[in-house]
C-alpha cells in the first residue's frame, strides 16, 4: 500500500503549527518538519507529534527549503503544507482515496485553497480558487527556487482535487505589512534585477493601477465588499513598493523628462480612462435587468 509523508516548512509558527499537525494526524505515515532556525516553540510541538525535524537556515527563498524537507521524505506520495494550513476531514478522505488508486496515472494534484484574510473567507480574485499543486508522487515533483510565489512543478500528469486546504492567511493588517516588506517584495525585487528588464518611471504608476484593476474589477474583488476593496489596494501598494525597492537599488535615478508635470498628468489621464470601463464593465456583469443593462451599454457606447 501507498505511503503518504507530509513535509511541512516552518520558521516560528508556534502558534500555528499544532493545528495543522492536528488536520493531518490521521492522514500521513510520517511527518516531515524543516524548522526554519526558529527561536520559539515550532520544534517542541513538532516532536510532540512525532515529526521527523530536520533544522535549516532560514532563508529568503522559502522553496529551497521546501525541497529540502521532499528529498527526506520516504513515502510513495508527498503532501506540502504550510503551518498555516489545515485540511479538512473531507480533503484527508480525498487525499486517502487518491495515494491507494494503484490504477490512477496522475503524478500530481492541485488543491484548492480557503483563503480566510482579516477574519473573512475571501471568495474572489487572487485568492480564490488559489489552486496549489500540493500531493504529488515521490521525485516527482520540485520547486524551481526562482521565485517565492513560483508553483510546485511536477514531472508527469496532474489533476485537480475538490476539497479546499483552509489557508489562514493574514491576520491582521501588520502581518501582511510585515510579509511584504520582508519576505515577498525583497525576492520580486531580486527577480526583476536578475531579469536584465529595464524600469520606467512610468511604472511607479502603471504597476499599481494594473495590480488594482485586475484584482478589483478583472478578478471581481469587489464582490468580497470592503474586504476585496482593501486587499486589492494593499495588492497596489505591494506592486508600489517593489517599484521603489527596485529604484533604490539602481540610486534613486532621476527621470530625464521635459514637462514632468504633464507627463505624469497624462499617466493619470490614462488610470481615469481605465476605471470608467471598468465600472461601466462590472455594472453590465451584475445588472440582471435587461432595460437597465441596454441603457448602461448605450451610456457607455457614448462615453467613448
Amino acid at each position: 500500500m501507498a505511503k503518504l509523508s507530509v513535509v511541512i516548512s516552518a520558521y516560528n509558527e508556534e502558534k500555528n503549527i499544532k493545528d495543522c499537525l492536528e488536520s493531518v494526524r490521521q492522514l500521513g505515515d510520517e511527518i516531515i518538519l524543516i524548522d526554519n532556525n526558529s527561536t520559539d516553540k515550532t520544534q517542541e510541538i513538532g516532536q510532540a507529534y512525532g515529526a521527523k525535524i530536520y533544522t535549516q537556515p532560514n532563508n529568503l527563498m522559502l522553496n529551497i527549503n521546501k525541497n529540502f524537507g521532499f528529498e527526506k521524505a520516504s513515502g510513495d506520495w508527498l503532501l506540502n503544507l504550510d503551518a498555516d494550513e489545515r485540511v479538512t476531514p473531507e480533503l484527508r478522505d480525498e487525499i486517502a482515496a487518491s495515494v491507494k488508486d494503484q490504477a490512477s496515472s496522475v503524478d500530481g494534484y492541485w488543491i484548492p485553497r480557503k483563503n480566510i484574510i482579516f477574519g473573512k473567507w475571501i471568495q474572489h480574485s487572487l485568492w480564490s480558487p488559489d489552486e496549489q499543486l500540493r500531493l504529488f508522487r515521490k521525485g516527482r515533483g520540485r520547486f524551481p527556487e526562482k521565485h517565492i510565489h513560483e508553483a510546485l512543478e511536477v514531472n508527469g500528469s496532474t489533476g485537480h482535487l475538490k476539497n479546499p486546504l483552509t489557508h489562514l492567511n493574514y491576520v491582521s493588517v501588520s502581518q501582511f505589512l510585515y510579509k511584504l516588506d520582508k519576505i515577498y517584495t525583497e525576492n520580486e525585487t531580486d527577480v526583476f534585477l536578475r531579469s536584465g528588464k529595464k524600469l520606467k518611471w512610468t511604472d511607479a504608476i502603471t504597476w499599481p493601477v494594473e495590480d488594482f484593476l485586475k484584482t478589483f474589477f478583472a478578478q471581481k474583488g469587489y464582490k468580497d465588499g470592503l474586504h476585496g476593496l482593501v486587499l486589492s489596494l494593499l495588492q497596489a501598494f505591494y506592486a508600489e513598493i517593489v517599484f521603489a525597492k527596485i529604484w533604490e537599488k539602481q540610486g534613486f535615478w532621476e527621470p530625464k523628462e521635459e514637462d514632468f508635470l504633464k507627463k505624469v498628468e497624462g499617466e493619470f489621464a490614462k488610470t481615469k480612462k481605465d476605471l470608467n470601463y471598468w465600472f461601466s464593465e462590472s455594472y453590465l456583469e451584475e445588472t440582471k435587468n435587461p432595460f437597465k443593462k441596454l441603457v448602461l451599454k448605450i451610456k457607455r457606447k457614448l462615453s467613448l
